[in-house]
């Protein structure tokens, strides 16, 4: 078990990291205002499980991997940023098409797609696993038991699920839709256009 202090300090640092703008905020953000409340909290969740992914691959010690198979590293970026691309292509293409607003429970499917879309998200970008692993460098005690490191993976679901949910209920409310609605076309460009620059730039990242 890490020290009291040491777990606030690791808490925080996690917090703040997701807290930072980029694709999986924009991304929950346009679930949560232009579909439903609950394709929102299926965003939030699939973000907390992609963290958790990257989390334990830290913990395992993916940096060594990627540091000793170049070629692994730049295919998971290429992926990543063709991903991003790809989300940004079609949010940018559908920016006109007219939005039918449900009331009710999100359906399945919807949920699902959310969750699998956040999730992929997540994954795109294979530096938050050396973020985490830089980290957990920082604030956890060399050769950690087991015990450390599922409490470790606690706290990075905790955290990135309870973000993004209160991300997710804050912008399904009526006031945020509201306004989504009426300046869709150029929301969901602007949208379109972040995620695409994001995208092209891990894309070019390649080359450094």
């Amino acid at each position: 078990m890490t020290s009291d202090l040491a777990f606030i300090g690791l808490a925080t640092v996690l917090l703040l990291g997701a807290m930072s703008p980029g694709p999986s905020f924009l991304l929950v953000a346009r679930l949560a205002v232009a579909q439903s409340r609950g394709q929102g909290l299926a965003a939030a969740l699939g973000m907390g499980i992609g963290a958790g992914i990257f989390a334990l691959a830290a913990l395992i010690g993916l940096q060594s991997l990627l540091t000793a198979v170049p070629a692994l590293y730049v295919g998971i970026k290429l992926l990543g940023g063709a991903y991003l691309v790809y989300l940004a292509v079609l949010i940018w293409r559908g920016a006109k098409q007219p939005l039918a607003m449900t009331e009710g429970p999100t359906p399945a499917k919807s949920g699902q797609r959310a969750f699998l879309i956040a999730l992929g998200t997540q994954l795109s970008n294979p530096k938050t696993a050396i973020a985490y692993t830089g980290i957990f460098a920082a604030f956890l005690p060399q050769g950690a038991e087991l015990g450390t490191g599922l409490e470790v993976l606690a706290l990075v679901l905790a955290v990135e699920i309870g973000w993004y949910a209160v991300v997710a209920l804050l912008l399904s409310s009526p006031t945020p839709r509201a306004i989504y609605l009426r300046g869709k076309t150029g929301i969901d460009r602007a949208v379109g256009a972040a995620l695409g620059f994001l995208g092209v730039k891990l894309l070019l990242s390649v080359r450094d």
